[in-house]
């Protein structure tokens, strides 16, 4: 499985962005994707989750109810649609796949938020 992202960039607080991430290889096989993004000096954390039917979905505390994350199968795409974004949100955002019991990361793509 291979993973890209793209849509990053810099933006005012209380913008918007949206990420994509697009799959391929063995696309078929994959279970749960996620988004993931680690600021300067910080531990990688988890911003979302969504199973393959994207029928469930988890967030993070702290982007609940500003985040959306959506995937369409057909596309093999993932998106995390990002509203109100704050300074605290800027960091490297990674694309993750879960398929076959291994994790699959993207190269990352960088948000910035300015205050």
């Amino acid at each position: 499985v291979q993973l890209v992202e793209s849509g990053g960039g810099l933006v005012q607080a209380g913008g918007s962005l949206r990420l994509s991430c697009a799959a391929s290889g063995s696309t078929f096989s994959i279970e749960v994707m996620g988004w993931y993004r680690q600021a300067p000096g910080k531990q990688r954390e988890l911003v979302a989750l969504i199973t393959s039917g994207g029928s469930s979905t988890n967030y993070a505390s702290s982007v609940k109810g500003r985040f959306t994350i959506s995937r369409d199968n057909t596309k093999n795409t993932m998106y995390l649609q990002m509203n109100s974004l704050k300074p605290e949100d800027t960091a490297v955002y990674y694309c993750n796949a879960l398929s076959g019991g291994k994790f699959y990361w993207g190269q990352g793509t960088q948000v910035t938020v300015s205050s």
